[in-house]
């Protein structure tokens, strides 16, 4: 089992001239400890992961402080940008990086974010955007030229700079409620980057084989990557864990429930989605459901807990073929407590691998 740093804090809009000291505390420490991709997401206009409105931005800054480990988009939404400029910015951190890049692209949920795109209208067709776009980006990355029209109506030939250290760039398709995304992930030979927000490990299971029947049909080389985000934390005993990080979580998640609510029709996680009420949402009922949902992640969809616990959880996803944990870890607790959490954390990757 591979492990990674997964990022996607819920900013709460101080001035705390900080907000980016753990990350790149913990990836300085994960380039060190033998910890195989960093991930950096992309939102916009949300606290919920608003400090990475851009991951090459914060990509850059890692690569720049590692040596070792992958950098990764986790995810970049990529109907909402030209595929040459995703192009142009992951080839500079390829090269500042030597060669570690990988791009997890995604297309993305959230109305609002259409706002930065130069065709807003497309987001009711954005899967199909998100396809022509994902084979663009590797053709242009690949050094291919692409055919496109400039202002006087004359049409020229592209090719993005600077060119890349790798040939080809790794990808991973962001899937979790529609299986026919893992399929078509499988299909065209790119890696998968799933999450257990609105489905079970028995569900997933079903998903990563559909997966890889699909990659083995097409005649692809290897096996490809399924990487699964957990949100993470190790401390000594179960107990401990949860009263470290029970409030801390809850009021995470209540951000992403924000969000959610605020969209609640384009939601791909949430099973009938356009029959919810959010209108009927009182504090009570707002506080079980975040109870519910810590309860959900502590027992049983989570890396949360003792050495012990995390270690069955790890046996669990290595049996549904999930080749990466991503572990998110920052989710509220603080720096200093994370840190050590992280090292007990160690102890569980080296023991899940001998």
């Amino acid at each position: 089992m591979q492990f990674g740093l997964f990022y996607f804090a819920n900013y709460e809009g101080n001035n705390d001239q900080e907000k980016y000291h753990l990350i790149l505390n913990s990836a300085k420490w994960a380039d060190q400890n033998g910890f195989v991709r960093l991930w950096t997401p992309e939102r916009h206009f949300h606290n919920f992961g608003g400090l990475s409105p851009n991951p090459s931005v914060l990509a850059a800054a890692l690569a720049a402080t590692t040596r070792n480990i992958q950098i990764c988009a986790g995810s970049v939404v990529l109907p909402l940008h030209d595929p040459i400029r995703v192009a142009e910015e992951w080839a500079v951190v390829d090269n500042i990086s030597n060669g570690r890049v990988g791009l997890g692209v995604a297309c993305g949920w959230v109305p609002n974010d259409f706002v930065i795109s130069e065709k807003q209208d497309e987001f009711d067709n954005r899967k199909n955007v998100f396809a022509e776009h994902t084979s663009t980006l590797r053709k242009l990355w690949r050094g291919e030229g692409h055919r496109v029209i400039n202002p006087k109506g004359e049409e020229i030939e592209v090719q993005t700079l600077p060119r890349p250290i790798q040939k080809e760039v790794p990808i991973w398709i962001t899937a979790a409620a529609n299986p026919e995304t893992f399929r078509q992930a499988g299909e065209i030979g790119a890696n998968v980057l799933t999450h257990l927000l609105g489905q079970t490990l028995k569900e997933l299971e079903t998903k990563i084989s559909l997966y890889r029947q699909a990659w083995d049909d097409a005649g692809h080389t290897g096996r490809g990557t399924v990487t699964l985000m957990l949100h993470t934390f190790v401390g000594d005993s179960d107990e401990m864990v949860f009263e470290t990080v029970r409030e801390p979580m809850k009021k995470y998640l209540a951000g992403s429930l924000n969000l959610a609510a605020a969209n609640i029709g384009s939601v791909p996680f949430l099973k009938n989605a356009d029959k919810i009420d959010v209108g009927q949402l009182t504090d009570e009922i707002v506080d079980e459901t975040l109870e519910a949902s810590f309860a959900k992640y502590f027992y049983m969809a989570g890396l949360l807990g003792s050495p012990e616990k995390c270690l069955d959880m790890i046996d669990q996803v290595e049996q549904i073929d999930v080749d990466e944990v991503a572990c998110l870890i920052d989710f509220g607790v603080e720096e200093e407590t994370v840190m050590r959490a992280l090292e007990k954390l160690n102890v569980v990757r080296i023991l899940s691998n001998s």
